[in-house]
């Protein structure tokens, strides 16, 4: 799963990537009006991206021990017309991850573990996939083992309560993706094992273990393990954006997140958990140093991803940060220890409409006194750009893009959307309502021969220029509006999850569940193709000649669904 800095269930590869939508960032205050206060600030991020009758957001802002703010936006219930109110309880998604390795550590200072045990100790009937997976490992993301919700299969299945075994059987009779200990590829089906691991090891369900040994100490009142079924008190109810405006997210059983995604909080619980984590609580000093260790694989490269926590820094500033999208809701938490900040923020939508982890940053730059303001962009002449134009490598299977179209500049990394690039100078590049930075690197005479990528999490990657041909673009046909009308109609990938097939103006248009809607292109008179993401649907036809379903191609994964209407 693509980590947006990690997620649980995230379908954001199912057909299009999350989009980054524009926030604008708060105008420096004009000489002689008087400075805008940190809550006027956040208040300005804040109300034009969630209004009052939409779905919104929880968000909580301590500095030094202290809520510096505290609000909720948008509505908890659309059909109630409820607004949202700190105190509501969210699906956290992937946040639940920290839980689950602090827990871990917790066992490992009692002795009834080891980071380095085989995790065939406590998963006995595992398969021997010849090579020792140990639960550092499973904690890291550098296991190897398939995530099961990168399965096509795995859409079908969300309305089915399943056991942990259940779903470890889904992946562990697969190969390994990787030797343990070489790669980093987030992973949902490790944290099952993980959550598996505490079970036999204490003695206790996963649920009674964090809500007991976890929630109960650190004074976690609202917190615990997430269902469909049991009433809540101020559950704010999760929502997604269909084809003709917002509707009930769809129903994805609690008992499949698991320790990797299925915990309930508030922002004011999620407070009080810093408040334990900066006053070393549950865990021995050496652990909690070790928790918060970014992971080095056999190469010795940094991941930047420790114990369910992304290190990163912002600014020179340290941060510790992680996110969860999971049906109807996105969650993003962010630690700066060094400047005593922390900030939540949880949303009852899966398709908000801003970039969380952007915002929750710029939240944190501004209550440590360093609001983000945008580098002005300038103009770099035709020959400069094209200095820049080429094929960079970013590993052995990945490349990044940069192209020129006039005066512009776009990178695009394989399977991704193209993106527009500016130069903020000759060899600094950024993105528009991002916090991501490109530097280029030259040799002594000028030539460039690569780039430094570096985002507000994670460690920085580096892109090596290579001599190979920018990808030639994939021609278009024309195609008679007869034959496109034959498509339009909306297919079925999972019971719920859709693509909508539309024609307009002789083109066609797909939009997926909870997604915008994109232009498709035709490249044969079955098979069309994606400009803003590398992808294809490829439609089948019955024997009597009717369309009956299509097959989605988007990084090297094959998904068919059939024509239901």
């Amino acid at each position: 799963m693509h980590r947006r800095t990690a997620s649980f269930g995230s379908r954001a590869t199912v057909l299009i990537l999350l989009t980054l939508c524009a926030l604008s960032t708060p105008a420096i205050a004009a000489a002689g009006t008087p400075a805008p206060t940190l809550e006027s600030e956040i208040d300005a991020m804040l109300s034009a991206a969630f209004p009052a009758d939409a779905p919104g957001a929880a968000v909580i802002v301590v500095k030094d021990g202290n809520v510096v703010y505290r609000k909720g936006f948008g509505r908890a219930n659309l059909e109630l017309q409820v607004p949202i109110r700190p105190e509501n309880v969210f699906e956290i998604g992937s946040v639940t991850k920290q839980f689950t390795a602090v827990a871990v550590m917790m066992l490992v200072d009692e002795g009834k573990l080891a980071l380095d045990d085989d995790v065939r100790k406590y998963i006995p009937d595992f398969p021997d996939k010849g090579a020792k997976i140990t639960v550092e490992h499973l904690l890291t993301h550098t296991s190897g083992v398939p995530s099961y919700t990168g399965l096509p299969a795995w859409l079908k299945l969300w309305r089915q309560d399943m056991s942990p075994a259940e779903i470890l059987a889904l992946t562990k009779d697969l190969p390994l993706e990787f030797p343990p200990g070489t790669e980093f590829r987030y992973n949902n089906t490790g944290y099952t094992m993980l959550g598996m691991v505490i079970e036999k090891a204490s003695g206790m369900s996963y649920g009674d273990f964090v809500a007991r040994r976890i929630f109960e100490p650190c004074g976690m009142r609202s917190s615990l393990y997430g269902s469909k079924q049991a009433l809540i008190a101020n559950r704010a109810f999760g929502y997604t954006r269909g084809e003709k405006g917002w509707e009930n997210a769809a129903y994805l059983s609690m008992t499949q997140p698991y320790a990797a995604g299925s915990l309930m909080s508030t922002v004011d619980d999620l407070a009080a958990w810093d408040r334990a984590v900066s006053g070393g609580k549950l865990l021995s000093k050496a652990s909690w140093d070790r928790v918060f260790t970014p992971y080095r694989l056999a190469n010795g490269e940094s991941t930047g991803y420790s114990y369910g926590w992304g290190i990163a820094t912002f600014d020179n500033h340290r941060v510790v940060r992680h996110n969860g999208g999971i049906s109807g809701y996105v969650s993003e938490v962010l630690r700066m220890p060094d400047d005593r900040v922390f900030v939540a923020m949880l949303t009852n939508s899966d398709s908000p409409p801003v970039d969380t982890g952007f915002v929750v940053t710029k939240i944190a730059a501004a209550a440590i006194g360093k609001p983000y303001r945008e580098p002005a962009a300038i103009t770099l002449d035709e020959k400069a750009l094209d200095a820049l134009v080429g094929v960079y490598d970013v590993d052995q299977t990945t490349t990044r893009t940069v192209t020129r179209e006039g005066t512009r500049l776009f990178t695009q990394r394989s399977g991704r959307p193209k993106l527009e690039v500016f130069a903020s100078s000759p060899n600094e590049l950024f993105y528009r309502d991002s916090f991501t930075r490109i530097t280029i690197e030259r040799d002594p005479n000028g030539v460039v021969t690569g780039m430094v990528m570096r985002t507000a999490e994670g460690p920085e990657q580096r892109a090596v220029r290579t001599s190979k041909p920018i990808p030639a673009e994939t021609v278009a046909i024309t195609i008679e509006p007869a034959v496109l009308a034959k498509y339009v109609g909306v297919y079925e990938i999972a019971p719920t999850f859709a693509i909508e097939v539309t024609a307009e103006g002789g083109q066609l248009f797909a939009q997926a569940t909870g997604q915008p809607k994109f232009e498709l292109f035709a490249k044969t008179p079955t098979e069309f193709f994606l400009k803003v993401v590398e992808a294809r649907l490829v439609f089948s036809t019955a024997a009597d000649g009717t369309v009956s379903g299509l097959t989605l191609h988007q990084g090297g994964r094959e998904i068919s669904g059939k024509k239901i209407r």
